[in-house]
């Protein structure tokens, strides 16, 4: 019988250790994306975030690969069955080298292409420009290859590992700042040179930590017709969802390039850069969550899933309002002390994209879930079907003259539609009952976030902007929405087992 108290301790214990990451990258990130806007200026750093779309829209090809590389090695080491977890590895590992050279090619053919004919870039940085282009492209393979490994770590749930070398990667990103500033090279072009090497030494890491700790990950070179069938059928329909995520990201971001211009990208990576940094908070419980969601399924837990794929949610999306709150009463201020030049717009960019990430999270878990089936074709063509309306949404409204806002007032309505349609579509897959997330998740949701925000609100209506109002906003948001969680937020045994917890952390510092 498996032990579900284990199993939440482990959860607990990862997502701990994920969090002390995600703190040190975080102060890293924020840091370092100050000093790169001003050492690239306004707009260098717009080129390399919209090329960097261009190069991202081949994720399109290594998404839906990635993901069956991961549903398929934490489904096999849930039914524990090592010499199979080899094989897919070594298979996987083929995969990933295969589509790196494609992709290095078509982003060579086709992204220099749209590069220097369709994209708008100012006079006399498309040398730049091209060069940030070929190095993304090359530390994007170089991820790519990557994959595998980082799958194996997630699946055995070593989120030391996973997080130690996480420390190392932002650690060489703040040395990046460093040379960056003293350069006397182009900035851009070293920019985009310097994370490729990063890129590099991390991929070797990974690959030599999972080699000496994971018997599956000795890779060998093996040719099954029938698994690669298997992994191709899931990362076809995978490659739906992927393409729709793609265009209502990266393709958006070259639409405002196309309709605005690099100044309205620097904005909008801005905004994305603040928002991946909080959002780190609440993957780091969903990469310890995910695993166990598979895991349970492969051993036919479907009960303890279900309880799982509403919990985790539910959770997530209390982490991501933890954080929310405050940035949202507070983006004016916090943007102009992080950054010395922020950029027009990036205010209610920043707004709009917390509302949305806050949205989206909410299907994190029930992805999962479907995934872990291997049977995604309905769940793909639906989600697909009504996500990608963002893209056209969003170019109706650019040709009607609505300013660069409305992408994400576009986002936000579809995305409200795409949840309603996952929900239906895991009770054909799974037999879950989408009643049951409306009374577990969304109604506690609906409850806690306008009670939570009154007290901070009050503090930031009362005083006028400044440092001190800053901390006291944080204060107040995060004691008021803790309370309101654990008081109305939480089930009875989520408060028990919380208070327990809490109790047992003081006794032992006590003693």
């Amino acid at each position: 019988m498996v032990n579900v108290a284990e199993n939440n301790k482990r959860i607990a214990k990862n997502t701990l250790l994920l969090y002390v990451r995600t703190l040190f990258i975080m102060a890293i990130t924020l840091y370092t994306s100050r000093v790169i806007l001003n050492a690239l200026g306004v707009g260098d750093y717009g080129i390399y975030n919209v090329v960097g779309g261009v190069v991202a829209m081949f994720s399109l090809l290594s998404g839906s690969l990635s993901n069956a590389i991961s549903r398929f090695i934490t489904f096999e080491l849930g039914r524990g069955d090592i010499k199979r977890l080899g094989l897919i590895f070594s298979t996987s590992v083929n995969i990933q080298l295969g589509l790196s050279l494609l992709i290095m090619i078509l982003g060579a053919v086709v992204g220099g292409w749209f590069l220097n004919t369709q994209m708008n870039i100012p006079e006399g940085r498309m040398t730049a420009a091209n060069w940030v282009l070929y190095c993304s492209l090359l530390m994007f393979c170089i991820n790519l290859v990557s994959i595998p490994y980082n799958a194996c770590i997630i699946a055995h749930e070593r989120m030391a590992a996973f997080a130690y070398v996480s420390i190392l990667e932002a650690s060489l990103k703040l040395l990046i700042c460093y040379l960056i500033v003293v350069s006397p090279f182009d900035k851009l072009i070293s920019y985009a040179i310097l994370l490729v090497i990063v890129a590099l030494i991390i991929r070797i890491v990974y690959g030599v930590y999972c080699n000496r700790h994971f018997e599956e990950c000795h890779y060998r070179f093996v040719y099954d017709r029938s698994l690669l069938k298997q992994m191709g059928s899931f990362a076809g329909w995978q490659f739906l969802s992927n393409g729709c995520w793609l265009f209502n990201t990266q393709g958006v971001n070259i639409l405002i390039n196309m309709f605005f211009g690099v100044t309205l990208n620097a904005a909008r990576g801005v905004a994305t850069q603040v928002d991946g940094a909080i959002q780190q908070f609440v993957n780091n419980f969903m990469t310890a969550v995910n695993p166990q969601i598979t895991k349970d399924y492969a051993a036919g837990r479907i009960k303890e899933m279900f309880t799982l794929v509403c919990r985790g949610a539910k959770f997530s999306y209390f982490l991501l309002m933890l954080f929310a709150i405050p940035v949202m009463l507070e983006t004016e201020y916090v943007l102009t002390l992080w950054l010395k030049t922020v950029p027009d717009h990036t205010v209610v960019f920043l707004r709009l994209t917390i509302i949305g990430s806050m949205l989206n999270m909410l299907g994190g878990t029930g992805l999962t879930a479907c995934m872990a089936t291997g049977n995604i074709k309905r769940y793909s063509i639906w989600i697909s079907s009504v996500g990608v309306l963002v893209f056209p949404l969003t170019w109706v409204a650019f040709e009607c003259g609505l300013p660069a806002e409305s992408t994400y007032i576009v986002f936000i309505m579809v995305y409200i539609g795409v949840n309603i349609v996952r929900l239906y579509i895991m009770k054909g897959l799974l037999h879950f009952p989408p009643a049951l997330f409306v009374r577990k998740v969304v109604i506690p949701m609906f409850i806690v976030t306008p009670i939570a925000v009154i007290l901070p609100f009050v503090v930031v209506n009362s005083f006028s902007p400044s440092f001190w109002r800053l901390c006291l906003t944080v204060v107040v948001s995060l004691i008021s929405s803790l309370i309101t969680i654990f008081l109305i937020g939480l089930t009875d045994s989520e408060r028990k087992a919380v208070t327990k917890k809490v109790l047992d952390l003081h006794h032992k510092f006590a003693h």
